[in-house]
């Protein structure tokens, strides 16, 4: 099974996508980690990317294509999680043939939706551990007493720099702009299911879970 999950910044696709990965054995192919891998693993495609970053160029669809289809001839899994991919109308064509010719489907895409004045309080109020990643919420999970995290014991609390409300507007505002029409796009390929992003992590994971079954 192949999907798609979008969702705004900080609407919990990370940690849903970790939850089927560990019990799916599904992939998750994100662009930004593929690209950092592959600029470091000295293939012909991986001495492309690292030339394209070196120079401050815009990596190209035709790149990410062609990391994706490495992926999928390389990696063996269950089904595969594309996150931060497509983001452009012109990216979703891409991808369908691209899974075409590779004898592959997409099978669904999830839409995490949220409501942004909720979504801005939950964010800004976020840190994560810096050794294991950890999240913790000032409100609904705050940091532990002690000081040390209670998933690894470490003491090194961070914040995103652009965690605060004026940076997150701004990223939402440019998620929609980009979004808005690979919404229509699967809607009209009756493929998009949308779901309550802001649900506990159990409420999300269930809507999930019935959305692909």
């Amino acid at each position: 099974m192949n999907i798609i999950l979008l969702g705004p910044p900080g609407a919990g696709k990370g940690t849903q996508a970790r939850i089927l990965v560990e019990e799916r054995g599904m992939v998750q192919l994100s662009t930004g980690d593929m690209l950092r891998a592959a600029k470091d693993s000295g293939t012909e495609m991986g001495d492309i990317v690292a030339d394209v970053m070196a120079r401050g160029a815009l990596v190209t669809d035709e790149i990410v294509i062609g990391l994706i289809r490495e992926q999928l001839n390389t990696v063996k899994a269950s089904g595969f999680i594309f996150d931060g991919f497509p983001r452009t109308l012109a990216q979703a064509d891409a991808l369908t043939n691209l899974l075409a010719a590779e004898g592959e489907n997409l099978d669904a895409v999830v839409e995490m939706e949220v409501d942004d004045e909720a979504l801005v309080a939950r964010i800004t109020a976020r840190s994560t551990c810096g050794n294991c990643g950890e999240v913790y919420n000032d409100t609904t999970k705050p940091q532990p007493a002690d000081g040390k995290c209670s998933n690894c014991g470490a003491s090194d609390f961070r914040r995103r720099a652009d965690d605060n409300e004026e940076s997150l507007r701004t990223r939402l505002m440019e998620y929609y702009k980009k979004t808005a029409p690979l919404i229509g796009y699967y809607y009209a390929k009756d493929m998009l299911t949308k779901i309550d992003g802001l649900g506990e992590i159990s409420q999300v994971k269930a809507a999930i879970d019935k959305a692909l079954s």
